[in-house]
């Protein structure tokens, strides 16, 4: 029998896979997808035109009352790299706060001062090793590019404006505006795929599954056993001691459900039969949403990115008041229109006003018993009133960092919102409700913690009250990072391969 089961080809499942290989294990990972054999993913500039394709999960969600009633696309990736095939591969750990707070809210051993040695494991940072990055990792994470010339007065227009230059956000202080840290190598997408697990490839320890979609766990007698799963039409088993769940904040939950473990009522009402009860698989779903602030030039052309569209970013509290920044803009070297309906001049620039601390909560929930019943996706997106105050702040900020002098070479005019849209509260609140997106950070479905409502035990990665079975993915975020969510997942993933070699205290 195999040692271990890794479901998803991720940014988590190739790092538990390759760890598990290291140590000598028999794994076999389970990827929904093909082979990274489409050239677009290389071009981290060109990201948004896999979504929709053939690398893409496609999901949906429902009617958002938050966002006047409309439905959300949710990229995620169906491809081995996962959707750190399909990102902008932004690398944040995000502010010191974030992981105090998962270890206040009961997840002991998940302070900042427990995680930073991980991370720093994980980085091969072009700025070199030092007490607070990691210089000889696995993973590229480099900031030794040359910026776009719109990039740089986007920069010095955030400076113009007050904020401070933050040489490396990714030291426990995020506040500022930043050039960006991406995981790129000679200039191409570098994900987990690559950097952990293709060159595994010919272990024989390592068995890979591509197109397999996983429909549900093997149950017996409060132990998981395995998984079935369809490949090639036909639906197939596979057994292992243990199996460890790496389908991303949408897709662990859904397995978890449709194999009959979660809230046990809801389960039922849909035609699941309950195996395990358990409240809160599928809950605390929670996202940072994006809303656009869109520029044409009239002075001079923007030059097409060469490495990535976007390339730097700043962090921003939109009431001084808070800990730590609530927002994150993300600044753009082409015009993001990201909705169906948005249209403009193909010259331009985007300052993405980003709300990185959102208040609203949503959830996932099964419509059906079927593999073909799709999964009901209520994101809550801009549910709580200070949401949508916080993003409307972001996006007037964005507009007066596009008005500054730092800018004026480049003779900017704003598209969207444009001047039918006023700074007026009221107006860009509606802008934010008309135009919100997601930024692609889905967290908190199987959280982590002690209490009734957790999923996974915060020590062991395990699902309460079952054995054979953990999670190690952005699911488990009890409270979701200020800021890009994967290089957190990544560290989740390290934390859960050293949990189960043993290198780690439960």
């Amino acid at each position: 029998m195999l040692n271990y089961i890794v479901v998803g080809a991720g940014s988590a499942g190739n790092v538990v896979a390759k760890q598990l290989l290291d140590a000598g294990h028999t794994v076999a990972i389970l990827e929904a997808g093909g082979q990274d054999t489409n050239p677009i993913i290389a071009d981290v500039a060109a990201a948004g035109a896999l979504w929709r394709g053939p690398e893409d999960w496609n999901y949906v969600t429902t009617e958002q009352e938050g966002c006047h009633g409309r439905r959300l696309n949710l990229p995620r990736g169906k491809v081995m790299g996962g959707s750190h095939a399909l990102n902008a591969t932004i690398w944040v750990r995000g502010p010191r706060q974030d992981y105090d707070t998962w270890n206040y809210l009961g997840c002991p051993g998940w302070g900042y001062d427990d995680v930073l040695p991980v991370f720093k494991a994980i980085e091969n940072y072009s700025g070199g090793g030092s007490d607070s990055r990691g210089g000889d990792g696995f993973l590229d994470v480099t900031s030794d590019f040359d910026l776009n010339p719109i990039q740089q007065s986007i920069l010095d227009g955030a400076v113009e404006w007050g904020l401070e230059l933050n040489e490396d956000y990714n030291t426990g202080e995020v506040d500022g505006v930043s050039k960006m840290q991406l995981n790129v190598r000679d200039g191409k997408r570098f994900n987990t795929w690559h950097a952990y697990l293709r060159p595994e490839m010919d272990n024989p320890d390592l068995r890979i599954y591509i197109d397999s979609h996983v429909l549900r766990l093997l149950v017996a007698d409060g132990r998981i056993t395995g998984v079935e799963f369809r490949h090639d039409g036909e639906v197939k088993t596979l057994e292992a001691a243990e199996t460890i769940l790496c389908a991303g904040a949408l897709g662990s939950p859904e397995i978890l459900l449709r194999s009959g473990i979660g809230p046990a009522e809801e389960l039922a009402e849909v035609g699941v039969d309950p195996v395990h009860d358990l409240p809160g698989v599928g809950r605390n779903l929670h996202d940072h949403l994006l809303s656009p602030v869109i520029f044409t030039t009239h002075a001079r052309e923007v030059p097409p990115p060469e490495v990535a569209a976007a390339e730097t970013h700043l962090f921003w509290k939109s009431d001084p008041d808070l800990a730590v920044p609530d927002t994150q803009p993300i600044n753009f070297s082409l015009p993001m229109y990201f909705l169906d309906d948005m249209t403009g001049p193909e010259n331009g620039f985007s300052l993405v006003a980003g709300l990185v601390r959102p208040l609203s909560r949503g959830s996932v929930t099964l419509s059906g018993p079927g593999e073909d019943d799709p999964v009901n996706v209520d994101l809550g997106a801009l549910r709580d009133k200070e949401d949508a105050r916080a993003l409307a702040a972001s996006v007037r900020q964005c507009r007066e960092i596009g008005r500054t002098a730092a800018l004026g070479e480049w003779e900017p005019e704003e598209i969207y919102p444009g001047p039918e849209v006023s700074d007026s509260d009221e107006d860009l609140i509606d802008y934010v409700r008309s135009t919100a997106v997601t930024y692609h950070h889905q967290v908190g479905t199987c959280r982590m913690g002690l209490d009734e409502l957790a999923v996974v035990d915060p020590r062991t990665f395990r699902v309460h009250g079952l054995s054979g079975i953990r999670v190690a993915d952005a699911s488990i975020m009890p409270l979701i990072t200020t800021g890009n969510t994967n290089a957190p997942t990544i560290m989740i993933a390290e934390r859960a391969a050293a949990h189960l070699l043993g290198d780690e205290e439960a």
